[in-house]
C-alpha cells in the first residue's frame, strides 16, 4: 500500500511575517551608511568599554623616565604601542579611556536632551493653544542662544565638572528634539487611531505613550545621532579650553590640549586623539544618515 505524503505549508500570516522581517533586515543591511557606520561605531564602543582591561598599562600611572616615548612606527617599543605622554602615561590606555569618557558624555547628554525636548515637543503638538505658544517661544529663545558660548559661560562661573558639563549640554541641545516631536505630533493627533483611542476612553497620557511616541521614535533616533556627534565635539572643545573634563581623567579634547605644546616634536599627541574623534563623529553621522534613509516612508515603499 502506497503512502501519500502531504506537504503542509505554514500559515499565511507566519509566511508574510517572516518575509516582511527578511525584507526589512535586507533593507537595513544593504544600506552603506548603516553597515559601515554601525560597524565602526560598534568597534569604537567595544574598544572603549573592553579595551582598558586588555591594555597592560594603567591610564593613570605616571613615570617621568618614560615620558614622550614615540609610537612603535616612529622608533618606539612594543611596550607602549602608541607611545607615552609628557608624564610618561601609556597613550593607548589613555586613548581608550578617553573614548569611554567621550561616549559617556555623548550618551548622557543625548538622554537629557531627548527627554526634555521630546516632552516639550509632544505636549505642544498634542495640546496646542497656550502650551504650543510657550513651547515655540522657548524654542526660539534657545535658537537665539549660541550653545558653545552659553556652555563656556556656565562652566566658567560654576567651575569645570563632568556632571555639570553633561547637564548643561543636555539643556542646550534639546531644541531639535522639540521641533521634530512637535511637528510629527501635530500630524498624528488627527489620525484615525488617535481618534479611536479617545473614543474608547483612553487618557491623554495613554495615547501619548502608546500611540504618539512609538510613531515618532524613528525620527528621534536620527536626531539623537546628529546631536551625539555635536555633544562630543562641544565637550572636547570645552575640555581643550580647560572648562570641561579635568585631569587626570582622560578626554580626547583634554589630551589635545595637553599635547599642543609638543606638536613640533611629538605630533602623535594631537593626531591620535584627533583621529579617534574624527572616526567617532564619522561613524555616528553615517549611522544617522543610514537610519534616516531606511526609515523614510518613500524608501519603505521602494
Amino acid at each position: 500500500m502506497e503512502r501519500t505524503e502531504i506537504a503542509v505549508s505554514p500559515p499565511a500570516g507566519e509566511r508574510i511575517g517572516t518575509e516582511s522581517f527578511a525584507h526589512g533586515a535586507r533593507r537595513w543591511l544593504s544600506n552603506t551608511g548603516i553597515t559601515i557606520g554601525g560597524a565602526l561605531f560598534l568597534l569604537i564602543m567595544l574598544a572603549a568599554l573592553v579595551g582598558p582591561y586588555l591594555v597592560p598599562h594603567d591610564a593613570f600611572d605616571q613615570s617621568l623616565v618614560k615620558r614622550l616615548r614615540p609610537p612603535v612606527w616612529s622608533g618606539g617599543s612594543f611596550e607602549h604601542l602608541l607611545g607615552t605622554d609628557h608624564l610618561g602615561r601609556d597613550y593607548l590606555a589613555r586613548l581608550l579611556w578617553g573614548g569611554r569618557v567621550s561616549l559617556l558624555i555623548g550618551f548622557c547628554t543625548i538622554l537629557v536632551a531627548a527627554v526634555f525636548g521630546t516632552a516639550i515637543g509632544v505636549l505642544a503638538g498634542y495640546y496646542g493653544g497656550k502650551i504650543d505658544f510657550i513651547a515655540r517661544f522657548l524654542i526660539m529663545v534657545r535658537l537665539a542662544l549660541p550653545a558653545v558660548l552659553i556652555a563656556l559661560a556656565v562652566a566658567f562661573i560654576a567651575g569645570p565638572s563632568l556632571y555639570l558639563l553633561i547637564v548643561v549640554l543636555g539643556l542646550l541641545l534639546w531644541d531639535r528634539f522639540a521641533v521634530v516631536a512637535r511637528a510629527t505630533t501635530l500630524q498624528l493627533r488627527g489620525r484615525e487611531f488617535v481618534t479611536a483611542a479617545r473614543a474608547v476612553g483612553c487618557s491623554d497620557m495613554t495615547i501619548i505613550w502608546r500611540d504618539i511616541l512609538p510613531n515618532i521614535f524613528n525620527q528621534l533616533i536620527v536626531i539623537a545621532t546628529v546631536e551625539l556627534a555635536n555633544a562630543v565635539l562641544i565637550a572636547a572643545a570645552l575640555s581643550f579650553l580647560g572648562l570641561g573634563v579635568q585631569p587626570p581623567l582622560p578626554d580626547w579634547g583634554l589630551m589635545i590640549a595637553e599635547g599642543k605644546q609638543y606638536i613640533l616634536f611629538s605630533p602623535y599627541l594631537i593626531t591620535l586623539p584627533g583621529f579617534a574623534m574624527m572616526l567617532l563623529v564619522l561613524a555616528v553621522n553615517l549611522l544617522g544618515d543610514g537610519i534616516r534613509d531606511v526609515t523614510d516612508p518613500e524608501a519603505k515603499g521602494r
